[in-house]
C-alpha cells in the first residue's frame, strides 16, 4: 500500500518548509505546513500565540490542524519541532504517511535559524536559554522522538535543497504513488 502523504519531521532549521515545497512541487503534490495553518485560521503569529496564549493553547491548535491534514492524502507535510511533544499528533503523523526526519548538527541548525528574518518575528524563543547550547539541549531531548517517528532519517547538513529533496525522494519512492 502506497503512503498516502510524506511527512517532514526535525527541529526548526533543518528544512522542513525549504524542502517539502520543492517536495510536493516535484510530485505535484500540495504542500502544507502546519504551523503557516495555525497562522492562516488564527491570523497570529505563532509567537503572538505563545506570549498571549501560552504554548499549551498554541500546542492544543496544532494537534487540531494535524489531525484535520493528517485526514487527507498526496501532501507533503512539513510539521513543527515540537509536534513530536504530543503523542496524539504521533499518532496521528504515523496513520497519515511515511515520516522523513530531516536532521542537521545543531550549530548548523542555529546558524540557519539565526540568518531566517522570520525567526524572530513569527517564532516564540524555542527555551528561556539562549544560542547553540538551546538548540543542543532541545535536539538531545527530542531526538529520541523523532527517532521513534521516522520511517527515514536524511542528513540536510550541507547539502543544496535540491540534493535533499533528491535524497528523500530516492527513500521515500517505494512508498508513495
Amino acid at each position: 500500500m502506497a503512503a498516502r502523504n510524506v511527512i517532514l519531521i526535525g527541529l526548526r532549521g533543518s528544512g522542513k518548509s525549504s524542502v517539502g515545497r520543492a517536495l510536493a512541487a516535484r510530485l505535484g503534490w500540495e504542500f502544507v505546513d502546519t504551523d503557516e495553518r495555525v497562522e492562516a485560521q488564527t491570523r497570529r503569529t505563532i509567537a503572538e500565540i505563545f506570549a498571549q496564549d501560552g504554548e499549551p493553547a498554541f500546542r492544543a491548535l496544532e494537534t487540531a490542524v494535524i489531525k484535520a491534514v493528517a485526514r487527507g492524502t498526496r501532501q507533503v507535510l512539513s510539521v513543527g519541532g515540537g509536534a513530536v511533544l504530543n503523542p496524539e499528533n504521533c499518532a496521528s503523523l504515523r496513520a497519515a504517511g511515511v515520516c522523513v526526519w530531516l536532521t542537521a548538527p545543531a550549530e548548523e541548525l542555529h546558524r540557519r535559524t539565526q540568518a531566517d528574518p522570520g525567526t524572530a518575528t513569527r517564532r516564540p524563543p524555542l527555551t528561556d536559554a539562549a544560542g547553540v547550547g538551546e538548540v543542543r539541549r532541545l535536539l538531545s531531548a527530542r531526538q529520541p522522538l523523532y527517532a521513534a517517528l521516522a520511517d527515514h532519517v536524511v542528513s540536510t547538513e550541507e547539502l543544496p535543497l535540491e540534493r535533499v529533496v533528491e535524497t528523500v525522494l530516492r527513500v521515500v519512492t517505494s512508498e508513495v504513488s
